[in-house]
Order: C-alpha cells, then sequence, then structure tokens
C-alpha cells in the first residue's frame, strides 16, 4: 500500500524535522521515517474499520426501532443496510480483526461522530436509493459503500479534525490513503468471505529500499546537491530561497542522481506538485524551472546518464 507517492510527501516531512532538530542523528531520523510511514497504513485500517463501526451503529439503532415496533404493533424496519453484505465481510475479516486488537484506539472512542456521520449517511440520497431499489445483492451492497465512502467520508471536514487528533502523522496522509480504501473496496468478493485479502502494507521490499536510499542520499549528499542548486540559481539569491524549497529540490536531485529508472520528468512533476501544498504560492513554477536547468546540466556533463 505504501508506495512512491507517501514515501515522497514521508521523506519531505522528516528531511525538514531533520534539519530543525539540533541533534542530527540519521539513523534516528531513518526509523522514525518508517514509523511514519507505518502510521500511514495505520490509518488505512482504521478508516476501514470506520465502515465497520457505521454498520454496527445502524444495527444497534434497528434493534431500538424494531423493539418499538414490535410494542406499538407497527411495520418493523428494513435490515437492508444493517446487514449490507459487504459491510458484514469487512466486519469478520481476519486480518482487519487482528489489526484493531492490536490498537489501543477504536471508533468505540468516538460515539458521537460515529452517530452524526451515520444520520448523514441515512439523510443522503445514496442512501434513499439503495433502500428503495429493488436489487438485493453483494454488487449492490458493495457499491453502496463506494458511493458512501467518495460521498461522505473522503471528503468530511469533520472527519479530518478528528483523525489530526488522534494522530499527528495522519495530517497529510489521507487524501492518498483514501484511494486505497475505495481500491480495496472494489476489490472484494463475496466468495472469499472472512479471508479476503487487504492491501500488504509495501508492496515489495524494493519499495522499503527507495526510501531508505532515496533519504540518506538526500541527507549524505546535501553539500553537493545544494552546491547544484546555487549554480542553476543564476540570478536569484539563493539565500533567499524558502527553506522548504531547499529541501524539495534537495530530495529531488537525489531522486534523479540515485534511481535510473525513474524518469526525469517524473521526478520534476513530483516534485513541483509537493511544492503546491508545502511551500509558497510562487515556489512550483520557481523549483519546475530549477529542476529542469540542473536536470539539463547534469545530462550535458555527463553526470546524468538520462534523457529529459
Amino acid at each position: 500500500m505504501i508506495n512512491r507517492e507517501i514515501i515522497r510527501i514521508k521523506i519531505v516531512q522528516l528531511t525538514y524535522a531533520y534539519y530543525q532538530n539540533g541533534n542530527k542523528n540519521i539513523d534516528t531520523a531513518e526509523k522514525e521515517l518508517f514509523f511514519s510511514m507505518s502510521k500511514a497504513y495505520d490509518l488505512y485500517n482504521h478508516l476501514l474499520a470506520l465502515i465497520v463501526a457505521i454498520t454496527k451503529e445502524s444495527r444497534r439503532r434497528l434493534e431500538i426501532a424494531q423493539a418499538k415496533a414490535a410494542r406499538e404493533g407497527s411495520k418493523a424496519p428494513s435490515q437492508k443496510f444493517a446487514y449490507n453484505r459487504f459491510a458484514l465481510q469487512l466486519e469478520e475479516n481476519t486480518q482487519l480483526a487482528e489489526f484493531m486488537e492490536t490498537q489501543k484506539r477504536t471508533w468505540n472512542d468516538s460515539p458521537e461522530f460515529i452517530g452524526r456521520l451515520f444520520e448523514q449517511i441515512e439523510q443522503s440520497q445514496i442512501y434513499k436509493e439503495y433502500m428503495d431499489d429493488s436489487e438485493d445483492n453483494y454488487a449492490a451492497d458493495r457499491e453502496l459503500w463506494r458511493k458512501l465512502y467518495r460521498a461522505l467520508i473522503q471528503e468530511n471536514e469533520d472527519l479530518d479534525s478528528l483523525l489530526e487528533e488522534q494522530s499527528l502523522y495522519w495530517n497529510d496522509d489521507k487524501d492518498v490513503v483514501d484511494t486505497f480504501v475505495l481500491k480495496t473496496i472494489k476489490r472484494f468478493e463475496e466468495k472469499n468471505g472472512a479471508n479476503q485479502e487487504l492491501l500488504p502494507e509495501y508492496d515489495s521490499e524494493e519499495e522499503k529500499d527507495y526510501a531508505r536510499k532515496l533519504f540518506r542520499a538526500t541527507i549524505l549528499n546535501a553539500n553537493d546537491y545544494q552546491h547544484m542548486m546555487s549554480e542553476a540559481s543564476q540570478n536569484w539569491d539563493f539565500s533567499r530561497l524558502a527553506y522548504m524549497d531547499v529541501i524539495i529540490m534537495q530530495i529531488a536531485i537525489a531522486e534523479m542522481m540515485n534511481f535510473p529508472s525513474i524518469p526525469l520528468s517524473v521526478t520534476i512533476n513530483e516534485y513541483v506538485e509537493l511544492a503546491k501544498f508545502y511551500s509558497t504560492p510562487r515556489s512550483a513554477g520557481y523549483i519546475n524551472g530549477m529542476l529542469d536547468a540542473i536536470a539539463h546540466h547534469l545530462i550535458n556533463t555527463g553526470k546524468l546518464m538520462k534523457q529529459l
């Protein structure tokens, strides 16, 4: 699950923190990097568990409504949402259950939020159309949760605030992790039951190696990379650059120099996008120009065997 987008984000954050920390220990910083990435995987599981928590809240309220209907002799409420096949399969998922057993924090700690979110779902057009639809099968149940997640969980300021309170590591992770939750929902198959596989923390050891190598190259070759920036800045006073701009370009150059299989255009585009989020409004355009100039210089001097 932890891909290069997440790794780049974390390395920007941890490189910045490394220089802000007076006690610069690269081994300690590397451990913090991998711990930070593991927290992104925790968030992935936590958001899957949110679907389970909402479903349990639905069943709790259904039991109350059923008891009331029995007392009054009125029509029993529908069980369709409370016993949604996809949500029940996720609730029974072996991997998710094992993960949740290791966590001190669960959605049981946030009953008011779960209640409000369930009410938002219940009032949504997506929910109403699902409840009114005569189609009643696993595929429809799974599609409901894909739609609900995109509409009410992916963009949810209350949830964002709550997650920020729960872990500082999750501040910038959710947008990326949301895409993996949606991918997981789409991959679920009824026949797999409780043994449906969730996404692994890492697709391969290659991603771990990429993270380790990129972080260490960024720190250990800092003087060389900053010299390249200084030369490429020409008429711009390098000393007046935003500190985050320097960090982002330093990491980008490390990626250019140490990963032959990653095209230069990919590296430049990825770090320009990070600059839009982490630095000043003018940074993206400037960083784009600087990295392009540095890449051309490295190619022309034979230090980089890539093409732009």
